[in-house]
């Protein structure tokens, strides 16, 4: 007999533990802080590496909330064992990112339609070109419809998911992404949107503007935690 793939290295949650619907910031923090603010009775299934993970109901609606780290590799690994081993269907990264466009501010959400990546993720695939990574249209339907009811306004576009946070040439290459029309720039979507066309499932990256790298202007670590919360109300609602 096989041994069954759950627990996971990453996750002792048990089969049943995750809702079909899980909402991922990077932050384990982030996670505590929706599961305790928003979850009706939430149930922490998860503590490894300090990577909190909750189960708990959304207006009476089944909702995971899991935290998945920094960049690609660590938003490859939960996806990944999410998706496979415990058979999440939808999965909604909520995050911080810098904005590249000029138009964006600090707190405005944005809903990522792409994901441009520097990234050699894709290398894995093996495939005869270049891969477009992109979201579920289904859950990006439903967020901006949702954002609407709720009020929220949304700017929908191509971001861009980088290895690097500190990188060499300074600004320079967010300079290059602004002029093919970029809106903002963070680490995880591209590599979601890539492990869930492969397994055949939805992923949806919704972001907040906590830095303007551009203009030299950013939030605090405490705002990024807790102060983002028009982007959970909008991935909440697509449980």
């Amino acid at each position: 007999m096989s041994k069954s793939p759950v627990p996971t290295p990453h996750l002792e949650a048990k089969v049943g533990d995750i809702a079909e619907t899980v909402l991922l910031p990077g932050d384990p923090l982030r996670a505590k802080f929706i599961a305790e603010t928003f979850l009706e009775n939430p149930v922490r299934y998860n503590t490894v590496r300090g990577m909190y993970g909750y189960t708990g109901y959304y207006k009476g609606k089944r909702v995971s909330v899991q935290g998945s780290g920094m960049g690609m590799p660590s938003m490859g690994i939960y996806s990944y064992e999410l998706i496979n081993f415990y058979g999440v269907k939808n999965l909604i990264r909520i995050g911080s990112a810098g904005a590249i466009s000029d138009k964006l501010n600090l707190h405005d959400v944005v809903i990522g339609m792409g994901a441009c990546t520097d990234s050699n993720y894709a290398s894995q695939y093996k495939l005869p070109g270049t891969y477009a990574p992109i979201a579920s249209f289904e859950l990006l339907q439903k967020a901006v419809n949702n954002a609407k009811e709720l009020g929220i306004d949304v700017t929908v576009g191509n971001i861009v998911s980088s290895d690097v946070f500190y990188g060499d040439d300074g600004l320079e290459s967010l300079k290059s992404w602004q002029k093919m029309g970029a809106l903002c720039v963070e680490m995880e979507a591209a590599a979601l949107y890539m492990n869930a066309a492969r397994a055949g499932v939805n992923a949806l990256a919704i972001v907040t503007i906590s830095d303007c790298p551009l203009r030299g202007e950013e939030t605090t670590s405490k705002e990024r935690q807790t102060a983002f919360t028009k982007m959970m109300e909008i991935a909440l609602s697509l449980a």
